[in-house]
């Protein structure tokens, strides 16, 4: 499972894949996990989504990175943000090439489950486990924190479903930073002139 950040318990099981393959890309680092089809091809294995040695190709990137940042902005709208509509036509699109299929389980119950094999599949899985979680109402607590140089996903674990940022400490400071500066200074922070970019952006 992926560490706490910033002394958060991650997503439960097995939803906190979806937040690994989100947070794959740091945002405040530039770090990437899926930078070349080789190292999505072993992200993919290392978290069961792929057979050991199978091999991605460059589509197979461009369409996990696309993939990635749509849900990104998905988890982004479970805290406020907006969803575009092309956003949902990929995701749409990325379930369909996987070859969805409903399966009836005991107790009255039904899982997505994904027939196409490869990374096409893989990806369809991480949206099935998605799917489930809008089901079951664990998907609004997954979240992407509203600091824009962030982003990061997260799982909201208060009561209230309240959360705004991956850890209060960093980013959640900054933010009431940027808020402090805007009301003691209006004028340079609606016409960002002469004012430091790393506080009004």
């Amino acid at each position: 499972m992926p560490s706490p950040v910033g002394g958060q318990r991650p997503a439960p099981e097995p939803l906190w894949l979806v937040q690994a393959f989100v947070n794959s890309r740091d945002l405040r680092t530039a770090g990437d996990d899926l930078a070349t089809p080789a190292r999505l091809s072993a992200w993919l294995d290392r978290h069961g989504l792929l057979g050991d040695g199978e091999p991605a190709s460059e589509s197979d990137l461009r369409r996990a990175v696309e993939l990635r940042e749509a849900l990104r902005e998905l988890l982004l709208a479970s805290n406020g943000g907006p969803t575009e509509p092309a956003t949902l036509a990929l995701v749409n699109r990325a379930l369909h090439d996987a070859e969805p299929v409903v399966r009836f389980l005991p107790g009255g119950n039904v899982e997505l489950g994904v027939l196409a094999p490869g990374v096409t599949g893989a990806l369809g899985h991480l949206l099935a486990i998605a799917f489930t979680a809008m089901t079951d109402g664990t998907w609004q607590r997954l979240k992407a924190c509203q600091e824009a140089t962030c982003r990061r996903a997260f799982y909201d674990h208060s009561k209230n479903r309240s959360g705004t940022w991956c850890d209060m400490a960093a980013c959640g400071s900054r933010a009431k930073m940027r808020a402090y500066y805007r009301r003691r200074h209006p004028t340079a922070a609606d016409e960002g002139a002469g004012s430091d970019p790393r506080l009004v952006q």
